[in-house]
């Protein structure tokens, strides 16, 4: 099992929480396993942002991305040079510190009335 800290966020996790996640696993699927109600508006299938990352400290020992993630995180908001999005990330065995942003991108969600 990989160490996930997940730092404060406001509303999906307000005090932070240290979890467990199994090698391979995408990092969206270990923060829903773990309560942690992280957007996924495409259902994991790398079509929008709302699942964007930063990864604050383990990010060199990852897989890169690939390209269709690359293209989706230049539409993030907050990108950084360590943004990733969590449904396209797998955990590896290094521990990892991520952030989740404040705002997302969810054109669904803001369109409908």
């Amino acid at each position: 099992m990989t160490q996930l800290i997940v730092l404060p966020h406001a509303e999906l996790c307000p005090e932070g929480a240290v979890i467990e996640a199994t090698a391979g696993t995408s990092i969206c699927d270990s923060l829903l396993a773990n309560h942690i109600e992280i957007e996924h508006a495409c259902e994991k299938s790398c079509a929008c942002t709302t699942c964007h990352v930063v990864i604050r400290e383990g990010y060199k020992e990852l897989d890169a991305a690939e390209e269709l993630e690359e293209d989706m995180l230049d539409k993030a908001w907050g990108l950084e040079p360590t943004s990733r999005l969590s449904c396209q990330t797998l955990v590896k065995d290094t521990p990892l510190v991520i952030e989740i942003p404040k705002y997302t991108i969810n054109l669904a969600k803001e369109l409908k009335k």
